[in-house]
């Protein structure tokens, strides 16, 4: 592919990302919904991101309720967060208990304005390892692929029957009691721009991001916001359906802050920002479209930064 190519589809690229923030403007959500009156429903809340935004919406004022599976960090969040958050301990993978926190938001708020899904697992191993075969050329028995079977189960369950079930659960609620109403999808950078070790954790996340992609186009009266960011400080890696050695750099050395993608999240929302929100803009929305026309050099520097040889 020549080089004059590439400075094309980069210059359309521009192009586009600017008549995308002006189309924006005219979507601005705050103009419509008040900070002190928008109800805001967190899932994934007891750590990372989703604890960040629970914290964020609370300074400013928002009515909040936050959701996870650990009672002792959802209360404690609860605690530090005031008076306007409720909370509730349920797995987003559970329908009983989203339908029980759809009948409670009900009573208590008589509606919902505001989605956030920010709750997922991850995924370290390349795929063959998952199978317990230590090269390339060995092939698998029956018991290690069942095994690599049975984890990628638990990767669709965290990363794609959550969300589903979640969407299924509010996107009603969301239409009918709200003036504004909006659903924000935690995912990744990976879902677009696919990593060797993360084959699982791309695949679910890429499942999920689709699935909420064609929501966006079935329920137009929601806004569909998307934050695709890279690796994130903190623990996230303690969620692994696998388990293995990690390749990569620490994230907390390296990574995107926490409380910076917690932002990101809540200003993409307010501003009526719309599909996929890549971070950092740079090198990794341009890398998303470059992989489309230059396969080969993403998947060099992929292998890179994994510090993986086949």
């Amino acid at each position: 592919m020549g080089y004059p190519v590439l400075r094309m589809a980069l210059t359309a690229l521009a192009v586009l990302l600017a008549q995308r923030q002006l189309a924006a403007q005219a979507r601005r959500r705050d103009k419509r919904l008040s900070h002190s009156d928008e109800r805001v429903l967190i899932i994934g809340a007891s750590s990372g991101v989703g604890r960040a935004v629970a914290k964020q919406y609370a300074a400013r004022g928002a009515r909040i309720c936050v959701v996870a599976r650990r009672a002792d960090e959802i209360t404690t969040l609860a605690k530090e967060c005031g008076d306007k958050c409720i909370w509730q301990v349920a797995d987003f993978s559970n329908v009983e208990d989203l339908v029980s926190l759809r009948n409670r938001l009900e009573k208590e708020w008589q509606g919902l304005d505001t989605l956030h899904i920010c709750a997922g697992v991850s995924a370290l191993q390349p795929a063959m390892a998952l199978t317990g075969v230590k090269s390339a050329e060995e092939d698998a028995e029956a018991v290690g692929i069942q095994a690599a079977v049975n984890i990628a189960g638990r990767a669709i369950k965290g990363n794609f029957d959550g969300p589903l079930a979640s969407a299924l659960t509010f996107i009603p609620m969301l239409t009918r009691t709200s003036k504004s109403p909006s659903i924000l999808l935690v995912s990744s950078v990976a879902a677009v721009i696919p990593a060797p070790t993360r084959a699982l954790y791309a695949a679910t996340k890429a499942s999920s991001l689709l699935l909420f992609q064609s929501l966006a186009i079935e329920h137009p009266k929601i806004a569909f916001t998307f934050i695709l960011p890279a690796t994130i400080e903190g623990n996230f890696r303690a969620s692994a359906v696998d388990s293995g050695p990690v390749r990569e750099e620490d994230p907390n050395k390296h990574g995107l802050k926490i409380d910076y993608v917690a932002e990101r999240c809540i200003d993409s929302v307010d501003r009526g920002v719309t599909g996929n929100v890549v971070l950092p803009k740079m090198p990794y929305a341009i890398a998303q479209y470059l992989y489309l026309l230059w396969p080969s050099f993403i998947e060099g520097r992929a292998r890179k930064k994994y510090n993986f040889e086949a």
